[in-house]
């Protein structure tokens, strides 16, 4: 029964907790007991916050019992990720060992955790990332490598490994995930659970120093969960304009919730199976196919489409390069000014040396290097926009490839063909450079049992509808059923 609990969508958990069913007490304690037996096995924590979580689950628990009004996630244990997403009094380490030896301790919340506390959440702990978010995989010298729980020895994803193996291995009912190139989509496939990046500025960022440099890419924290509807709960619990954030959007007219319950008769879904530009493995085109299919079994009218470009595959992945390596010196750069810390100059040999390399090809670009990608962006978006012009939602696949070794940063071939083990698997990208609103949902599995992603991308501000068409794929399909993966 205790095992159970960690299972529950946390819509399920609130509802019952709320009407004294559940004690928080009794559900904190049933995930706290699952991390100790099983994170060792998929390595998703770097930090637990047991006394913390204890602590918080008892006043839960005396607020229900006076009758207080409840947040909507009102005892619900959740993680965070330890990268950007600070939680005052509890150690933070950017998964970087050199970091973590400084014992830093945030004294200010992030404004996502200041809200998802403010709903009720209850914190478990900080999830694994890889060092300052420098990989689409979860590994690092500072505990090791996380695991997708359906397959240990292969790939959580990144750079949100942590939390999303923490979902799908009952460890935690929600987890907070931020997304710059798709680290909230790719561990959601790798992992077999649902990730929203939500539409730019939908959830505050707050950065400091640099409030300016999230748009370039578009990073933006979102939610990974095991339903549609619990994803759609923490986006309303954390959505909104913000001080901190000069980016942030308007309150939505419409809660996310009450989305997930929209009928998509008539919506138009445009099917891309490679966007123009990347091999796909053959089975991870059937999954997503079969995705297309529920679809349009639900009211929906799908074509096919073909996705062009102005400049070649090789110009797309070069502008896509030059922003990623130029938000990595950013990062370097923060840590400088922010904690004291040059990075490459005091700390070089005790760093992952891939970051190093990243951030030295970030420092070489001219400004107006840099703003040439920019040019080449706009073509993705000219050619992104124009698809969601003409239809309401575009489905891809999230990843070109089923979750891969753990040990390795990337596929170097896909169905017989040479591709770049750093970004030619990743699908998502693309639209962290247009800034449209995308999630990852569970499509199916290998033959293998690997899970496999499908990805639902809408217009720009159109949360709701992804959100929408992904609970109809869920009433099609229910992936709930495939949890839990491991004993």
């Amino acid at each position: 029964m205790a095992e159970e609990r960690c299972f529950l969508p946390a819509t399920e958990l609130a509802e019952r907790i709320a009407s004294g069913d559940l004690s928080p007490v009794e559900v904190v304690d049933a995930y706290l007991d699952r991390i100790e037996r099983r994170n060792d096995v998929v390595n998703a924590y770097v930090t637990i916050t047991g006394d913390r979580a204890r602590r918080a689950a008892r006043e839960a628990a005396r607020a229900v019992s006076r009758g207080d009004d409840l947040g909507p996630l009102h005892g619900v244990p959740i993680a965070i990720k330890d990268l950007f997403a600070f939680k005052a009094g509890v150690r933070h380490t950017f998964g970087s060992r050199v970091f973590a030896e400084r014992e830093y301790v945030p004294d200010s919340d992030a404004p996502v955790v200041e809200r998802l506390e403010r709903a009720g959440a209850i914190v478990l702990g900080k999830t694994n990332t890889p060092e300052f978010g420098n990989r689409a995989t979860t590994d690092n010298a500072l505990v090791g490598t996380t695991v997708t729980p359906f397959a240990p020895g292969r790939t959580a994803g990144g750079t949100s490994g942590g939390s999303a193996a923490a979902v799908a291995d009952g460890l935690a009912a929600l987890a907070q995930g931020s997304d710059a190139g798709g680290s909230i989509r790719i561990p959601a496939s790798c992992c077999g659970v649902y990730g929203l990046k939500p539409s730019f500025g939908r959830v505050p960022n707050g950065s400091r120093p640099n409030a300016f440099a999230e748009h370039t890419p578009f990073v933006q924290h979102g939610p990974l969960a095991r339903t549609v509807a619990d994803a759609a709960v923490m986006l309303d619990a954390v959505a909104g304009p913000h001080p901190d954030d000069p980016f942030t959007l308007p309150s939505p007219d419409e809660s996310y919730l009450d989305a997930v319950d929209r009928p998509i008769d008539g919506m138009t879904v445009a099917y891309s199976p490679d966007l123009g530009t990347f091999v796909v493995d053959p089975e991870v085109r059937t999954a997503v196919e079969a995705v297309v299919e529920a679809l349009a079994d639900a009211g929906a009218d799908v074509v096919e489409v073909d996705v062009t470009y102005d400049h070649s595959p090789e110009e797309i992945r070069d502008a896509w390069r030059t922003l990623f390596q130029v938000l990595m010196a950013d990062v370097a750069m923060k840590i400088e000014v922010q904690h004291g810390m040059d990075l490459l100059e005091e700390h070089r040999d005790g760093i992952d040396p891939l970051f190093v390399r990243i951030v030295e090809a970030g420092r070489r670009y001219s400004a107006v290097e840099y703003k040439r990608a920019d040019v080449v962006r706009t073509d993705v978006y000219d050619s992104i926009q124009a698809v969601l012009t003409a239809h309401d939602l575009l489905v891809t696949p999230t990843l070109a490839v089923p979750p891969f070794d753990a040990d390795l940063v990337g596929p170097s071939e896909i169905d017989g063909q040479a591709v770049d083990p750093f970004i030619d698997w990743i699908l998502s990208w693309p639209f962290n450079m247009t800034d449209h609103p995308a999630a990852s949902l569970p499509a199916g599995f290998t033959g293998d049992g690997l899970p496999i992603g499908a990805q639902l991308v809408g217009r720009r501000f159109a949360d709701g509808d992804v959100l929408a068409a992904s609970a109809a794929c869920e009433r099609h399909n229910p992936w709930r059923d495939a949890y839990p993966p491991s004993p």
